[in-house]
């Protein structure tokens, strides 16, 4: 058995790691095996967070004057956080593929950007395109746009030409 200063350390080592952590999961993971365990840390680290089995009180104790204090208190059953400080999108992703391919594995909450969401806004969030497709995107618009006015403004001087040349041709010019 843990002593109390063991458990006050652990406490207080989660309440930093929640502080950081604006993007939360809250999940299930009751009947995995050690290698499903093993994926399921091996896929949440590749979308770059980090995933935590907790104790429900300790959760609820560490949480006091965090963001996650309405979304770990009153925690029932085996508990497990998987957290993230940069896109939530990727570690949904991750989360939602293993769960589908796990369906011991469940989530029970989510926080984003300090909101706490449903459950069923997990699966959506999973759905949008990640961070890096996204700015593709904008950077695809934006570039249209310039390629756009660049293109027109070329075809007036070009259309210009034309009809400069065919006059000049024609001998339309008078000295």
């Amino acid at each position: 058995m843990k002593k109390r200063a063991d458990k006050k350390r652990d406490a207080e080592a989660l309440r930093k790691e929640l502080e950081r952590a604006s993007h939360l999961f809250v999940t299930s993971f009751e009947k995995l095996t050690v290698a499903q365990d093993f994926e399921l840390r091996k896929a949440v680290r590749a979308a770059g967070g980090r995933y935590r089995v907790i104790k429900n009180n300790l959760a609820a104790k560490a949480s006091e004057g965090t963001p996650a204090e309405n979304l770990l208190g009153g925690l029932r059953g085996m508990t497990s956080l998987a957290y993230t400080t940069t896109d939530p999108v990727a570690l949904a992703k991750s989360l939602t593929a293993y769960a589908k391919a796990n369906p011991a594995f469940t989530f029970k909450a989510g926080m984003v950007e300090g909101r706490v969401i449903e459950v069923k806004s997990i699966t959506e969030l999973a759905n949008m395109p990640s961070k890096e497709q996204l700015i593709g995107k904008v950077m695809w618009l934006i570039n249209s746009a310039s390629q756009r006015l660049a293109v027109s403004l070329n075809g007036v001087a070009r259309n210009l030409a034309v009809v400069l040349g065919q006059a000049i041709k024609e001998n339309k010019f008078s000295e």
